[in-house]
């Protein structure tokens, strides 16, 4: 593994290391369908039980919304043999820790704790995968429905710009397409889902072979096997495979703009365009696209809107990868009285821009580099969100391949200046987005 300090001198050069990632794994396939992920690295002594399920917001129905985040919460709520309370009781008690998260078109779980406590992190994970039913009651699903619904209150209803993000997958998405509401849900969903919904959405989602679990790290792979092999064994298959994604899909033919109010300061605009899938042709070339117009203080947005105009208090861009399609967003933060069509015709300026003339190699090559320097730091821990163990699950999921490392990164190493230009070109046109702005209530 790489030093980001030594990847860091290497880049100063302005070339790509080209330097291999290198995660070596092991994989399998348990008779109940659970497909296992081993990869062993004596760095520190400690390892990640890390589990991802194929199903998010977009695995629901429309009516009931907001289920995938939802069992994220009764996750925790204790399963037969470890009942409320014993899971986080118990990793602590081994100095371990555990987080999960639910996104569109994903949930996953992970448990850090040292290489000690393998037996510890298997029992707990397998355990809720395969008796969470038996320990979960009416009574649960209402205490952490009630959680959710209070959660989306302080995220979206009475946060600042908390409600863009409804009104732009709205604006962007067809009745019926999983992208359209969010990963939270709906009130009015959340409020009718029943016990028996609930119910149904474990059995039909979380069964094994609808999983892939990791264990990476501090490990010895064939005794760590043996310790799966025996934790997951008693997890019975699911009886019919979860149902395919059905949905309309999205079409931009013209700029759909609408304006909201909200309890704010300052008044934000957000651009937004539908933009390939994650690893699709043109998703890398948007990412760089993304450094180049908002990745640091020297980038052409940042510099032009913050620094020299003064318009602005902040920008950010980026391409927004999943599944079935992206979303390319740019996000304008306005300074007090700023004139925000001055702000957007600025933006337009720096896209046209590039969807003429190819960004100098310089200015190109500095965002190759900051992507590819940041490969090396995920690099560089095993477990939490978006460590080696994460990614192993991630890349099985996207590309079916756990070892995509070298894959993933040769995506941005192959372009060129051209190819973001042509990019811009074809994913930004600026007749055919949709344009949502923040105001302060008056």
């Amino acid at each position: 593994m790489l030093n980001s300090l030594i990847v860091a001198l290497l880049l100063q050069t302005g070339q790509p290391t080209g330097a291999r990632l290198d995660v070596p794994f092991t994989q399998f396939t348990l008779p109940n369908g659970l497909h296992v992920i081993l990869h062993e690295d004596h760095t520190v002594p400690i390892l990640t039980v890390n589990v991802w399920y194929n199903v998010g917001s977009a695995r629901e129905k429309p009516g009931r919304t907001g289920f995938a985040h939802l069992f994220e919460h009764l996750m925790f709520m204790g399963s037969k043999n470890a009942r409320y309370g014993a899971f986080d009781q118990l990793l602590e008690g081994a100095g371990g820790t555990n987080n999960a998260s639910t996104a569109a078109d994903r949930t996953n779980y992970y448990i850090d704790v040292p290489s000690n406590a393998l037996d510890l992190a298997l029992f707990l994970e397998s355990d809720r995968m395969a008796y969470l039913v038996d320990a979960m009651s009416p009574k649960t699903v209402d205490a952490q429905r009630d959680v959710v619904k209070n959660e989306r209150r302080q995220s979206y209803e009475n946060a600042p710009y908390g409600m863009a993000s409804i009104e732009i997958a709205e604006m962007l998405y067809p009745k019926g397409h999983p992208y359209r509401w969010p990963t939270i849900g709906y009130m009015e969903d959340l409020t009718a889902a029943s016990y028996e919904d609930v119910v149904e959405f474990f059995r039909t989602y979380y069964q094994p072979a609808n999983a892939s679990l990791v264990i990476a790290g501090d490990i010895d792979r064939a005794k760590t096997r043996a310790a799966v092999e025996k934790w997951f064994a008693d997890v019975k298959p699911g009886t019919t495979p979860p149902p395919p994604v059905e949905y309309p899909h999205p079409v931009l033919n013209e700029v759909r703009k609408k304006t909201i109010q909200d309890q704010v300061q300052l008044p934000r605009l957000y651009l937004t365009w539908l933009t390939p899938a994650h690893l699709a042709p043109g998703d890398a070339e948007l990412d760089v696209l993304s450094s180049i117009l908002a990745g640091g203080k020297n980038s052409r947005l940042y510099k032009r809107l913050v620094y020299e105009l003064q318009i602005a208090q902040d920008v950010t861009a980026f391409q927004a990868s999943k599944a079935l399609n992206s979303e390319y967003q740019v996000i304008i933060t306005a300074r007090p009285d700023a004139d925000i069509a001055k702000i957007r015709g600025i933006v337009d300026e720096e896209i046209a821009k590039l969807q003429r003339e190819a960004p100098a190699e310089r200015e190109f090559r500095r965002s190759i580099n900051q992507i590819e320097s940041s490969f090396y730091d995920r690099m560089e821990r095993v477990g939490d969100f978006g460590g080696v163990g994460d990614q192993l699950n991630g890349y099985y999921l996207a590309a079916g391949n756990p070892g995509y490392f070298n894959e993933d990164l040769s995506r941005y190493l192959a372009l060129s200046p051209a190819d973001v230009t042509a990019a811009a070109t074809r994913f930004l046109p600026l007749d055919k987005r949709v344009e949502l702005i923040v105001e302060a209530k008056k």
